[in-house]
């Protein structure tokens, strides 16, 4: 399984991936992957990305949108893509993330990696609550 750095070549599949998302941002995948106002990162098989992490980074780094093909799920891709980030900021960053409170297998995956509920949040989506994950790397 290979991860990499996102590059603004990665945009036309990722936007295709993107769709997988409950609530995807189209702008954040157009204007911040090319600047450099996040971060990517890239989980291909046979060459083609089928997953991806944006993050926003600073002081403390928000995981904006992680998507793995339904196809690929279930492999470890998205824990791969969450070591990526981890292992690319210092130690000590605090990172977080909101997921829908009813996204069972994303919940799972997140309390695996160390995440704990930090808030929960009404109006976190456009139809519902959420929580806001943290963990520290």
């Amino acid at each position: 399984m290979t991860v990499r750095r996102a590059v603004p070549a990665d945009r036309p599949a990722l936007s295709e991936l993107q769709s997988f998302l409950p609530e995807p941002s189209p702008t954040l995948l157009e204007r911040g992957l090319p600047t450099g106002a996040c971060d990517g990162f890239v989980s291909t098989a046979g060459g083609a990305p089928i997953g991806y992490l944006l993050a926003v980074v600073g002081d403390e780094a928000h995981v904006a949108e992680l998507v793995v093909a339904p196809a690929h799920r279930r492999e470890g891709r998205a824990s791969a893509l969450l070591a990526a980030l981890f292992d690319s900021i210092p130690a000590g960053t605090r990172v977080t993330l909101t997921v829908r409170t009813d996204a069972e297998a994303a919940l799972a995956l997140y309390r695996e990696h160390g995440f704990a509920v930090a808030e929960e949040r009404s109006d976190a989506f456009a139809d519902g609550a959420g929580l806001v994950l943290a963990r520290t790397a």
